[in-house]
């Protein structure tokens, strides 16, 4: 057998340079259309959407009372003497004083209705809403709740004509999606800012209901309340935090997700409070090790750690050692799932949850109660039994009353006792001084903690006080120390 090996002529090459030719232009050619498209996709201006949206992003300024602490002790003086009247106004100067502070807003209807955080307008005795154009309003509270750090104000507009934004569907968010916050960075009036969504779902021990959009929008102080918009035009976030050790922004920004901000909103406007769903259980995160000794395949699911006997839970036979896999159909991939999961379900409706207990999944049915009217009952304390966490978001950490369960869980002694740090926010400024779970807090400042509930009054004053931070001592393997924790800017 001969072998012929093949060899081009010269007009054989030829061709063949002509074809590799055609075929690399037309590759070419292919590459640059679909760079076009993908430039073509994003938009050289935000110009046109500014001009449309700004109008409708708001300014916020309020007044609030600020107790000085008490009042120095004055002279006594004859009455009628005329430094009688000016000690006591200055007695009374001494006690008080009025602070102002700024935020943003933005309108959601032509009618006068503005959705800003709670914190921006907290205990306010004045709230003044200015437009773009610098008219102003004064505005009264339609509904505020802290849980989820939203408050809805109501002005009268007149003869004025406002322009409203609407709620988008923040589900339909990617990370890497185009973003524009529009606010009052600084009280600099209104300031645009551009970025892309950097992640989705964040809990920043912000509140039970944390649901965060993270962004790389600049976002500083003042922009609290304000908008984050889609491409579309459409309110996606309300901006809320961000984190940073400087005050100014780093790239790291984070917006209530408007499907959450809606629902909440929508409740303060019709009913002035919300209304949200109670299932009546105390749970906790399975990890790996839980999952393992209950024979799940993954750590998945909330564990009811406690069950409320007056709770629909305990009516629906939920029992300490379940783990709630699903609830109304929804999975439940994280502890922290289930509470907004059930907040945002329907009061009265009749749900299946499904179980894993004993090795085997399981559906029960519960007829789903109200929170709100649990808490007026004082069947639970402000949404939170003795033993449930309490989150100190602006410091990064959450702690909880220490009893035998939580004992275990940490891998402390049995008989341990006090107030005990569950989770530390990576990150956070607690992190940052080195706090971690397991640490039992012993001292706030120089007084004994006595229990959780105790802690977060004191750490909720210290911060409307406008003080800069805390100091704890903190107790880990034996060994005590103070350690100085600063507030988070927003």
């Amino acid at each position: 057998m001969q072998v012929r090996m093949l060899r081009p002529t010269v007009g054989s090459v030829a061709q063949m340079q002509r074809v590799f030719l055609c075929q690399f232009v037309m590759a070419f050619a292919i590459l640059f259309v679909s760079v076009g498209a993908s430039a073509a996709d994003r938009p050289d201006s935000f110009a046109d959407q500014v001009e449309k949206l700004s109008p409708a992003v708001v300014n916020i300024s309020t007044t609030t009372i600020v107790n000085n602490g008490q009042a120095m002790d004055m002279p006594q003086f004859p009455p009628g003497s005329p430094f009688e009247e000016f000690f006591k106004n200055f007695g009374d100067n001494n006690r008080q004083r009025k602070a102002q502070s700024l935020g943003s807003g933005f309108i959601i209807d032509d009618e006068g209705i503005v959705v800003t955080n709670y914190h921006v307008i907290e205990n306010a005795e004045e709230i003044r809403v200015v437009l773009a154009d610098e008219t102003s309003f004064t505005a009264e509270v339609l509904g505020q709740d802290q849980k989820t750090d939203i408050a809805v104000l109501k002005i009268d507009p007149g003869d004025t004509d406002l322009t409203a934004v609407s709620f988008g569907d923040s589900d339909e968010l990617r990370v890497g999606d185009w973003v524009l916050a529009i606010g009052n960075p600084f009280g600099l009036g209104g300031t645009v800012t551009a970025g892309i969504v950097s992640a989705r779902g964040r809990d920043i021990g912000n509140g039970p209901y944390d649901d965060f959009i993270q962004t790389d929008a600049s976002i500083n102080r003042g922009n609290s309340g304000g908008p984050l918009f889609n491409t579309d035009g459409d309110v996606i976030g309300i901006n809320t935090a961000i984190y940073s050790q400087s005050g100014g922004s780093v790239g790291i920004g984070f917006a209530i997700s408007s499907n959450l901000a809606e629902r909440v909103a929508g409740q303060l406007i019709e009913f002035g409070q919300t209304r949200r769903g109670w299932l009546g259980v105390y749970i906790q995160e399975v990890t790996t090790d839980i999952a393992e000794s209950l024979g799940l395949d993954d750590d998945i699911g909330a564990l009811i750690s406690s069950v409320n006997e007056s709770g629909p839970a305990a009516k629906g036979g939920i029992q300490p050692g379940d783990v709630i896999v699903k609830f109304d159909g929804k999975q439940i991939e994280k502890m922290r799932d289930l509470p907004r999961i059930v907040a945002e379900t329907e009061i009265g409706a009749n749900v299946q949850v499904e179980l894993f207990r004993q090795g085997k999944r399981q559906s029960v049915e519960v007829v789903l109660g109200a929170l709100e009217e649990a808490e007026l009952a004082g069947v639970i304390e402000n949404g939170r039994g003795k033993t449930d966490d309490f989150s100190f978001g602006s410091l990064g950490f959450t702690v909880a009353n220490l009893n035998a369960d939580l004992a275990e869980e940490l891998g402390l002694d049995s008989d341990a006792v006090g107030v005990v740090v569950r989770e530390v926010v990576p990150g956070s400024p607690a992190a940052d001084k080195g706090l971690t779970p397991g640490d039992i807090l012993r001292r706030y400042g120089q007084r004994p903690i006595d229990d959780a509930g105790s802690l977060a009054k004191d750490i909720k004053e210290a911060e409307e006080a406008g003080r800069s931070g805390v100091l704890l001592l903190i107790e880990r393997d034996g060994r005590e120390r103070f350690i100085q924790i600063g507030f988070a800017k927003k």
